[in-house]
């Protein structure tokens, strides 16, 4: 795959065209993933999000045993991004202050169980370290946080999962719960939001 990548970035340095940009991961899971996804997918720099599960295994990376609380997955999302347009310190500032509430425990709003849990997943040791970071600033502040930091791999949920704000806007759950982090988004956050 690596030599595939060089060479198509050859090829286009030999057409004149600009050679794709380098791009980064980041796992993120902070409740219901239907609005982690709206909200990753309207941050500048953010290439895609795919709503998925991390942290179990993948014979029961599945909506309903997910949801049955007895596997040991969160719901989550995979934020692919240009770290030349966003960095991963924003994208965990924008994930503890708009897509989630990192002070619920096992829970995001009317959403309750361990798949609905405030969890970071680094894929790089770099990112665990600012992942601990950000999270000793907000606990030195007083703020009681939620979230912890584990690894496991990530699994994509089933495609009617995928861009389902985007695809359902006039679901109620979407209005009630995930419509305003999107707002919240491009009120706190005006120059990294993409409409």
């Amino acid at each position: 795959m690596r030599r595939f990548t060089t060479t198509m970035a050859a090829a286009a340095f030999m057409l004149g065209a600009a050679a794709p940009a380098h791009a980064d991961t980041a796992v993120l899971a902070g409740g219901c993933f239907w609005g982690m996804e709206a909200v990753f997918e309207h941050v500048k720099g953010v290439r895609d999000v795919v709503s998925g599960y991390a942290g179990g295994s993948r014979s029961n990376a599945n909506y309903a045993a997910v949801s049955s609380e007895r596997t040991r997955h969160a719901e989550a999302v995979r934020i692919t991004y240009d770290p030349e347009q966003i960095s991963y310190a924003r994208l965990l500032q924008i994930y503890f202050t708009v897509a989630h509430d990192p002070t619920q425990l096992n829970r995001q709003g009317p959403d309750v169980g361990r798949s609905y849990r405030s969890a970071v997943f680094p894929q790089t040791p770099a990112q665990a370290a600012a992942a601990k970071a950000f999270i000793a600033r907000l606990v030195s502040g007083r703020k009681r946080i939620a979230t912890t930091i584990e690894s496991g791999p990530f699994f994509a949920a089933e495609s009617d999962h995928q861009d389902f704000a985007r695809k359902n806007p006039d679901h109620p759950y979407i209005m009630v719960h995930d419509k305003p982090k999107v707002a919240a988004l491009k009120r706190k956050y005006p120059a990294h939001f993409k409409a």
